[in-house]
């Protein structure tokens, strides 16, 4: 019997015999269910599959809700495996196709621990392999997608082109489609492709943040909504439209350490120092132990030029993470400025023992091994030349392993010492 044939009348036969199954809990009599079982199980091993089919009919027929074996798992290999052969005609792939949409149909309802599997390939087959309306075929992918949200990228990816590929004037798919890849790229934000979509479904790239936005003001209360459209303005670097979202989400959400975050660098990006402070303060308060606060906030009054404030928290940040190298390489720089501010004037020893606290700072920070330390060291080189030298100590009658007090000037607040070199 022709292979069209035979899968067109199990079809038949499982659709007039469901009903009466549906009224009797109890296993066919009549069948010898771990028989074909057997039967089902020896056949697939020998890739007898039409024999082996037969028997999962009956097995299907009998008792659906047996899952032993990988048994719909392997229905559907066989399946496939059919489909594909050059031996079968093109009638013949439907009737498979048919067949499969029935399988998956009793997989998805039968088959708990790979359901989210079946209905992804329900969707499959129905996109690929039947001339459906987009809208029947989309709702299959979002029924897949809905169930497990980790899908994988194949899927995820079909789903979405589906969307694009249907985008009208009468539909939102265009929302849909850009709701749909921003969401893949926050989940994996290095993925290139979903980025490579959103930029195809847009005009341009602003046009993405634009249609972001629209979703999010028609659905104001919509923290995700709400979110995507910050991610998105991170990402063009569009840090004054980036604080509406991220301040309605610290509002929202005043715990969420993430939030603070992206809200303090926009701050930041934007020299808005005041609230840059409070944000970066309120990121301490929820994150005391997180380093990278305190040094964030000694930068700004770094920029300020109130240095002393700044190294009280680089102070702060190194007892946090005393083998970090980036708090000292930044007290260094405090000291230049302070030298370079002091000695516009006229450069004289009080501003060298500045500088060669710069070095001695610079040098702590090499021998910490951190990201900064070779250019650390180079510093210390640059700034060779601007050292007390030894004739400077010899007419002070400073002798080495001397200590010289930093002040003078505008150093006062330095309260720090350095020793006189070998």
């Amino acid at each position: 019997m022709k292979l069209h044939t035979t899968l067109y009348l199990i079809i038949i036969s499982l659709l007039i015999t469901a009903p009466i199954i549906a009224q009797d809990e109890n296993k066919d009599d009549s069948v010898n269910f771990m028989e074909e079982v057997s039967l089902w199980y020896e056949f697939h091993k020998n890739e007898d599959f039409q024999s082996s089919l037969d028997h999962g009919w009956t097995i299907i027929r009998v008792d659906p809700t047996f899952t032993k074996y990988k048994f719909y798992k392997k229905m559907d290999e066989m399946l496939w495996y059919m489909h594909d052969s050059v031996a079968t005609t093109e009638e013949e792939k439907m009737v498979v196709a048919d067949t499969l949409l029935y399988l998956y149909e009793k997989a998805i309802e039968n088959d708990e621990k790979n359901k989210n599997m079946f209905l992804a390939r329900k969707a499959y087959v129905m996109e690929t392999w039947y001339d459906l309306p987009a809208e029947e075929v989309i709702a299959a992918y979002k029924a897949a997608s809905d169930a497990d949200p980790d899908l994988g990228d194949y899927y995820m990816d079909r789903f979405g082109l589906l969307y694009i590929r249907n985008v009208s004037d009468d539909n939102d798919y265009k929302m849909k489609a850009l709701s749909h890849y921003s969401d893949l790229s926050s989940k994996d934000p290095e993925n290139e492709l979903w980025i490579s979509r959103m930029e195809q479904i847009a005009d341009d790239q602003g046009e993405l943040a634009d249609i972001l936005e629209k979703a999010w003001l028609l659905d104001k209360e919509n923290t995700e909504k709400a979110f995507k459209y910050a991610t998105m303005c991170m990402r063009l670097k569009s840090y004054e439209r980036a604080i509406v979202p991220w301040e309605f989400l610290v509002e929202k959400s005043p715990n969420v350490i993430n939030y603070w975050n992206q809200l303090a660098n926009c701050y930041d990006k934007l020299d808005r120092v005041d609230d840059a402070l409070k944000a970066y303060k309120t990121l301490i308060d929820l994150q005391p132990e997180s380093r990278d606060n305190y040094v964030n906030i000694a930068i700004i009054y770094k920029k300020l030029d109130q240095l002393s404030v700044a190294r009280s928290y680089l102070q702060k940040a190194s007892k946090v993470s005393p083998d970090w190298d980036y708090p000292y390489y930044i007290e260094a720089q405090i000291y230049e400025q302070a030298a370079r501010s002091c000695s516009k004037e006229k450069f004289e020893f009080e501003d060298k023992v500045v500088y060669q606290l710069a070095v001695d700072t610079y040098r702590i920070a090499a021998r910490k091994g951190g990201s900064y330390s070779s250019t650390a060291a180079q510093r210390v080189n640059s700034l060779a030349q601007t050292v007390p030298s030894k004739e400077d100590y010899f007419f002070r009658k400073l002798n080495a392993g001397d200590k010289v007090k930093v002040d003078g000037k505008c150093y006062d607040w330095i309260g720090r010492s350095i020793t006189v070199p070998e």
